[in-house]
C-alpha cells in the first residue's frame, strides 16, 4: 500500500508519436541531476522502439521531488520508485540507473527480480566499489558550501565553482540547480541530504546483486572510458562474472562520467538494441 504520509515522486513519461507501450523502462538520474537530464535519450528511445515507454523520475529531494523525509538511503530512494511504479500501476520491464541511480537500480532489482516483470537493470557509469567517499561528487559539497548562499546570477556560481578547479561546461550544468527565489538564485538542493545520500552510496556493497542477478534479471555494467568511476579491479570482477553468468554484461561506451551528454548517440545505440 502507499503511504500517504511520503509523497510520490515527481515525474514525466516518454512515449513515441501515437503509440501505447506495452513495456516500460525507468530512468534513475545522478546526484546532482534530475529526470530531464536523459530526456533526449528517452525520446530518440521511444521513437526508435515505440513499444517501450521511459518513465523519467525525479529521484527524492531533486527535481521536482520535494519533502522526502530521512532517512536519505539507497533503500528508501529504492522505496520511492515502488510507490511511484505502483502509485502509476505500471509494469516495469527494465530499469536504467546513472551514478547515484545506478546502485538504487540494483537494490531496485534485488526487490523486483524475482517476480518476473523486470528484465533488465542498467548501471551506467556507478561506483560498484565499497571505499570512503571521494571523487569530483563528493568534494563538489564542500565547493558549493563554501560559496555564498545566494547569488545574483547564475554566471556568478558558475565562475565560483570554475575557481575550484572544474571546468565551466560543469559549472554550468550545475547551475542547472539554482532556483530563482525573491529576485536572488539559490540552491534547490539540500546539502546535508545530498551528502547523507552520498555516504550510504559508497558504504553500501550490491556486489552479491551484480555477481548473481535475481530471478532471470539481467544485469548490464557500462563503464565511460574516460571515466575511474569503475576502476580496474571492478570491472575484472564484472567481466569474471560475466564469463561465469550469461546474464552479467559488461559494456564500455566511450566518454567521461556524464556518458547522456558525452555520447548520447551511443547509449541510445547500446539500449535500442539491447532491450528485449
Amino acid at each position: 500500500m502507499t503511504d500517504p504520509q511520503i509523497p510520490i515522486l515527481a515525474h514525466t513519461r516518454v512515449t513515441g508519436k501515437d503509440a501505447t507501450p506495452t513495456r516500460w523502462l525507468l530512468v534513475l538520474h545522478g546526484i546532482y541531476g534530475s529526470g530531464r537530464n536523459w530526456g533526449t535519450i528517452a525520446r530518440r528511445l521511444v521513437e526508435a522502439r515505440p513499444e517501450w515507454g521511459v518513465l523519467l523520475v525525479d529521484l527524492r529531494n531533486h527535481g521536482g521531488s520535494r519533502g522526502f523525509p530521512g532517512p536519505h538511503t539507497l533503500a528508501a530512494t529504492a522505496e520511492d520508485v515502488d510507490r511511484l511504479v505502483e502509485h502509476l500501476g505500471i509494469d516495469a520491464t527494465a530499469v536504467m540507473g546513472h551514478s547515484f541511480g545506478g546502485k538504487v537500480a540494483l537494490v531496485y532489482a534485488a526487490h523486483h527480480g524475482g517476480a518476473g516483470q523486470l528484465r533488465q537493470v542498467w548501471v551506467m557509469d556507478s561506483t560498484l566499489s565499497v571505499r570512503e567517499p571521494e571523487g569530483s561528487a563528493w568534494r563538489m559539497i564542500e565547493v558549493i558550501r563554501a560559496l555564498p548562499p545566494e547569488f545574483a546570477s547564475r554566471a556568478e556560481a558558475v565562475e565560483g565553482i570554475a575557481r575550484a578547479g572544474y571546468d565551466e561546461a560543469l559549472g554550468q550544468w550545475m547551475a542547472i540547480n539554482l532556483e530563482l527565489v525573491d529576485g536572488t538564485y539559490r540552491w534547490r538542493l539540500d546539502w546535508d541530504v545530498i551528502e547523507e545520500m552520498l555516504r550510504d552510496y559508497f558504504r553500501t556493497d550490491l556486489w552479491e546483486t551484480v555477481v548473481r542477478p535475481p530471478g532471470e534479471v539481467e544485469i548490464h555494467i557500462v563503464k565511460a572510458t574516460e571515466s575511474n568511476s569503475l576502476d580496474d579491479e571492478a570491472i575484472r570482477r564484472v567481466e569474471a562474472a560475466g564469463t561465469a553468468n550469461p546474464r552479467v554484461h559488461p559494456h564500455q561506451l566511450h566518454g567521461g562520467h556524464w556518458i547522456n551528454t558525452d555520447n548520447p548517440q551511443g547509449v541510445l545505440a547500446l539500449l535500442a538494441g539491447s532491450l528485449p
